[in-house]
C-alpha cells in the first residue's frame, strides 16, 4: 500500500510543497519559487511537472539542492539539453531539465530525473516579470496556478501542452507565499482575492512593505496581488548597471535603461468618440465556456457573462458603424454573411441571436474564423476592430499569433481572457501583434467594465506617427518600437546604453516620445540620470533580453524570414543573458555515483489545478473527428454532483433541458477529471464507434423533471441589463411597462407625471438617464456610451422645459441628480 500524498490512481505525488518569495521594485517583480520533492517509492523516480508562467516573464535561474550540494543549471540549445538529460538519467545520474513549450510561451515543463528511493531534492527557479496596470491604476502581480488542458486542433502537434495533467480532487501540495514590496513612492495598500496576513510597513515613509498569504493556502487557484502606489503615473527611467563579470559591449556588460510613461490625452480628445469603424465580435462558444466564472455561490457561466457583455457592446455602438458577430468552437459561424451597417433592425437581429448563444460548439479552433475574417474586404473609412472573447484554452498559440501579425496592417485586436487559466500568451499576443489591448477577467470581476474600457480605446482617435528621440546617447533598442498608445496605459521601452559617456554616472539622458493624436501633436519627455539604481540583480537586463528574444521569435514566423539565422541569434542571446527561450532549456546534472539504475524508472506527472474540474466536476471526452459518421459525434452534457450548490444544479438542469447542449462537440478536447499521462493520451486518441466513453456519470444523478419551466430556474435579471436591453439603436427609450419595472414603478405612474409638451419617448429617456446617475453611478464605466447616445438623441428633440423634467423625474424616482450631471 502506498503512503503519503497520492494521486487519484493511488500513486504517490513526489512534489510536497512550493515556497514562493516575491521581490517587487516599483513596476518589476522578481519571483523565486522553491519546489520540495521527496521520492517515497521503492524505485528510482522521474517527476514531470507542467505548469503555467506569465507569458512575458524572463526565466533566468534554475538550480537543484540535493543534501548539502547545489547544482546550478546552465542554458543550452534545447535539443542538446534534452539529449544530455536523457543520457544522464539512463546512466543513473540525477538530472533536472526546465524547458518552455514551443507552442505557447506561458507553459513550462520541469523534469526531475532519477531520484533514488528516499531521496529529497529542492528545485529553485527564478523569473522576472513586469507588473500589469489595471483600470483603477493599481499594479497587478499574478502567480498563475491554474493550467487548463489546451485544445489542439487535429493535425497540430501536441508538444508539451498535450502533457498537461490536471486534478479535480484538490492539489496534493501546499504553498507558502511572501511578498516584499519596494517603491519610490509611498505604498497605500495591497489587496488580494486570497486571504492575506496584515500588511507590514518596514519604514516610516511607507515605501517598503511585506505581506504574506495566510497559512494553509492550497495552490488551487491563481494568486493575484494588487499594489497601490501614490502618484502611479509618474514618468520614470531606471538605469541598471551592467555586470562587472561581463565584457563591456555585451548585453550584460553595458548599462540598460527601462523607460515607462503614461500618455495622458487632452480632455477634448477623451470626450470625443468616432462614429466610424467595423466592429467584429468573435465569441468563444467551446464547451469550456459553460464553466462558472468562479467557485462562489451563484456564479455566472462564462458564456452567460459573455452574452451580457455582448449585449452591452451592441447597445453602445455608434450609429453608422458596421458590425458582425462570430461564434467559434470546432467550427465557426457568423450572424451575417458580411458586416452590416448598425441600425435598429440589424441590432435587434443581433440581440435575438446573442440571447440564444450557448457553449455548444465543441473545441477551441480560433484560427479558422480569424483567417476567414481577414479575407473579407475592408470597408472604406471604417477601420476594422476585432473584439475576441475566449477562455484561451488552445494549443496552437503560435499559429494563431502569426496569422494576427500577418494582418496587423488592416485591423486592431482587443482581446479578453475569460476565467482562471486563460492563456496569457494567447490573450496578450493577440493584442501585441495588432496594436490592440488585452484584458483578463477572472473571479468575481465584472467583465463589462473591462470590455467598455477597451471599447473606449477603440472609439478614440488612433495614435499615429510615433517616434522617439534619444538626446546625446548611443543605444541599442531591446524592445520593439511602440506601435500603439492608449490613455493612461503604461508604455515600456528597454535600451542598452553604449559608449564611454554612458559609463559616467554624472551623464544626463533624455528621451522624447512624439506622436499625433487627431489633429494634435503631442510630446512626452523623460529626463534621467545615468547613475545606476540600487542593486536589482540584473532584473532590467533580463527583461530587456526577454523582450528582444520575443521579438526575434516573432520575426521567425514571418514568411521569407531566415529562420536558421534568427534561431541562432535567439540561442546566442539566451545563453549570453541566461534567459530562457523557445529554442533553449535549462539543464543541470548531478554526477553522483553514476551507477546505472536497477529496476524500472517510474514516471510521475504532477497534477496542476484546473478551474473547470475544481468547480463543476465536468468530464469531457474526445469527440469524433469532423469526418466521422453523425452517429459517432459525441454529445456532452453538464454533470454536477448532488452536493453542489443549488444554483449550479439549477443551471445544469436548464442546460440539459435545452436538449443535448454540446451536440456539436467535434474535434479534440481532454478528459479533465483526475487524469494521469496515460489517461490523457487515451483521451487524445481517435474514437471509434465502440471505443468512446459515456459522457456523463452522475452518482445518484438529479431529477430531470420536464414539467419544470426553464424560466422558473433563471436568476433574477440585473436591472441595469434590463434597462440596456430596452434602449433603441438611436439612443432613446420608449415608454413601456418593462421600463417602468426597472424603475420600480408602473407605466401608469410614469405617464401621469409626464411634464407638459414632452413626448413619451423623451420622458422615458430622461428617466433612464436620471436612474443611471442616481442608482448606477458606481458602474458608470459600463453605461457611459449608452448615456452619450441618449444625450445626443435628446439634444435633437429640442426639449423646452428640460429643467422641469429633471426635477419631476428626480421626485418620481427618488433621486437627487443635478441637471448638469446628465450632460444635457
Amino acid at each position: 500500500m502506498n503512503c503519503g500524498l497520492l494521486t487519484n490512481k493511488n500513486e504517490p505525488v513526489p512534489l510536497k510543497h512550493i515556497e514562493v518569495d516575491l521581490q517587487v521594485q516599483g513596476h518589476v517583480a522578481t519571483v523565486t519559487s522553491t519546489l520540495q520533492y521527496i521520492n517515497e517509492e521503492e524505485n528510482h523516480l522521474e517527476a514531470v511537472f507542467v505548469f503555467p508562467m506569465p507569458s512575458g516573464a524572463a526565466l533566468c535561474h534554475f538550480s537543484a539542492r540535493i543534501a548539502d550540494q547545489e547544482i546550478v543549471a546552465e542554458v543550452q540549445e534545447k535539443q542538446e539539453a534534452r539529449e544530455q538529460y536523457d543520457d544522464a538519467v539512463s546512466s543513473g545520474q540525477q538530472a533536472f531539465l526546465l524547458e518552455e513549450s514551443e507552442e505557447s510561451a506561458d507553459v513550462f515543463k520541469m523534469s526531475v530525473g532519477s531520484l533514488p528511493p528516499g531521496q529529497s531534492a529542492a528545485i529553485t527557479f527564478i523569473y522576472i516579470t513586469e507588473l500589469s496596470v489595471q483600470a483603477d491604476h493599481s499594479l497587478q502581480f499574478c502567480l498563475p496556478a491554474v493550467l487548463n488542458p489546451r485544445y489542439t486542433p487535429a493535425g497540430s502537434g501536441g508538444g508539451i501542452v498535450s502533457e498537461i495533467t490536471s486534478s479535480s480532487s484538490g492539489i496534493p501540495y501546499s504553498l507558502s507565499f511572501t511578498a516584499h514590496v519596494s517603491s519610490p513612492n509611498p505604498i497605500t495598500k495591497v489587496e488580494s482575492k486570497c486571504p492575506l496576513e496584515p500588511l507590514m510597513f518596514l519604514n516610516t515613509d511607507h515605501t517598503k512593505a511585506k505581506v504574506s498569504l495566510c497559512a494553509g493556502h492550497m495552490f488551487d487557484r491563481d494568486i493575484e496581488l494588487y499594489l497601490y502606489y501614490q502618484n502611479p503615473h509618474q514618468l520614470t527611467a531606471i538605469v541598471e548597471a551592467g555586470s562587472p563579470a561581463a565584457k563591456p559591449g555585451t548585453l550584460l556588460g553595458d548599462p540598460v535603461v527601462m523607460v515607462s510613461f503614461y500618455p495622458e490625452f487632452p480632455e477634448s480628445v477623451m470626450s470625443s468618440v468616432s462614429s466610424c469603424g467595423e466592429f467584429v465580435f468573435v465569441m468563444d462558444r467551446s464547451g469550456s465556456m459553460s464553466c462558472p466564472m468562479h467557485n462562489g455561490q451563484g456564479a455566472q457561466e462564462r458564456i452567460e457573462c459573455a452574452r451580457d457583455t455582448l449585449l452591452l457592446l451592441l447597445k453602445s455602438l455608434p450609429m453608422d458603424c458596421y458590425f458582425n458577430i462570430y461564434g467559434f468552437g470546432s467550427h465557426y459561424e457568423s450572424f451575417f454573411p458580411k458586416s452590416v451597417q448598425y441600425s435598429q433592425d440589424t441590432m435587434e437581429q443581433a440581440v435575438k441571436k446573442v440571447n440564444e448563444m450557448q457553449a455548444d460548439m465543441g473545441g477551441t479552433e480560433i484560427l479558422q474564423p480569424l483567417e476567414h475574417i481577414y479575407k473579407q474586404p475592408c470597408i472604406p473609412n471604417h477601420p476594422r476592430q476585432l473584439f475576441i472573447f475566449t477562455d484561451g484554452e488552445v494549443g496552437n498559440t503560435k499559429d494563431v499569433l502569426h496569422c494576427v501579425k500577418s494582418n496587423a496592417d488592416v485591423h486592431r485586436c482587443f482581446s479578453f481572457g475569460i476565467g482562471e487559466g486563460a492563456s496569457s500568451a494567447l490573450i496578450t499576443g493577440l493584442a501585441e501583434n495588432s496594436s490592440g489591448h488585452a484584458q483578463f477577467v477572472s473571479g468575481k470581476e465584472r467583465m463589462q467594465a473591462k470590455v467598455m474600457q477597451s471599447l473606449r480605446y477603440a472609439l478614440q482617435p488612433a495614435v499615429i506617427d510615433i517616434t522617439e528621440d534619444w538626446t546625446g546617447l548611443s543605444f541599442t533598442r531591446l524592445s520593439p518600437p511602440i506601435n500603439s498608445l492608449f490613455h493612461g496605459q503604461r508604455a515600456l521601452i528597454y535600451a542598452q546604453l553604449k559608449g564611454e559617456e554612458c559609463q559616467n554616472p554624472d551623464t544626463k539622458g533624455k528621451i522624447s516620445v512624439r506622436y499625433r493624436l487627431g489633429n494634435q501633436e503631442v510630446t512626452n519627455t523623460v529626463h534621467f540620470s545615468l547613475k545606476p539604481a540600487e542593486e536589482s540583480g540584473l532584473a532590467i537586463h533580463r527583461l530587456g533580453a526577454r523582450s528582444l528574444i520575443r521579438s526575434l521569435e516573432r520575426d521567425e514566423q514571418d514568411d521569407g524570414a531566415d529562420k536558421e539565422a534568427l534561431k541562432a541569434r535567439v540561442v546566442e542571446l539566451s545563453k549570453q543573458s541566461g534567459v530562457s527561450s523557445s529554442h533553449t532549456a535549462f539543464i543541470a546534472v548531478h554526477k553522483g555515483s553514476g551507477q546505472a539504475v536497477k529496476g524500472p524508472l517510474v514516471k510521475r506527472r504532477i497534477p496542476t489545478p484546473m478551474f473547470m474540474a475544481c468547480s463543476m466536476g465536468v468530464n469531457l471526452c474526445k469527440a469524433a473527428p469532423m469526418n466521422a459518421p453523425k452517429g459517432h459525434r459525441l454529445k456532452m452534457f453538464k454533470a454536477v454532483p448532488m452536493n453542489a450548490p443549488k444554483g449550479h444544479r439549477m443551471k445544469s438542469r436548464k442546460v440539459a433541458q435545452k436538449a443535448a447542449v454540446f451536440d456539436r462537440l467535434l474535434g479534440r478536447c481532454f478528459c479533465i477529471q483526475s487524469l494521469d499521462n496515460e489517461e490523457m493520451m487515451s483521451a487524445c486518441a481517435p474514437v471509434t464507434a465502440s471505443g468512446f466513453h459515456p459522457v456523463v456519470e452522475c452518482d445518484g444523478g438529479f431529477d430531470m423533471n420536464p414539467d419544470v419551466s426553464v424560466d422558473t430556474l433563471e436568476a433574477p435579471k440585473d436591472p441595469l441589463l434590463q434597462l440596456v436591453s430596452l434602449q433603441k439603436a438611436l439612443g432613446c427609450w420608449e415608454m413601456e411597462s418593462t421600463l417602468a419595472e426597472v424603475f420600480g414603478r408602473t407605466e401608469k405612474e410614469l405617464i401621469e407625471q409626464i411634464p407638459a409638451q414632452v413626448k413619451p419617448d423623451v420622458w422615458a429617456t430622461l428617466l433612464a438617464l436620471i436612474w443611471l446617475h442616481g442608482f448606477k453611478i458606481d458602474v458608470q464605466d459600463e453605461w457611459q456610451f449608452l448615456a452619450m447616445k441618449a444625450v445626443a438623441w435628446i439634444r435633437t428633440q429640442k426639449v423646452v422645459n428640460q429643467s422641469e423634467c429633471v426635477r419631476v423625474g428626480n421626485a418620481l424616482l427618488g433621486c437627487q441628480v443635478k441637471e448638469d450631471a446628465l450632460g444635457l
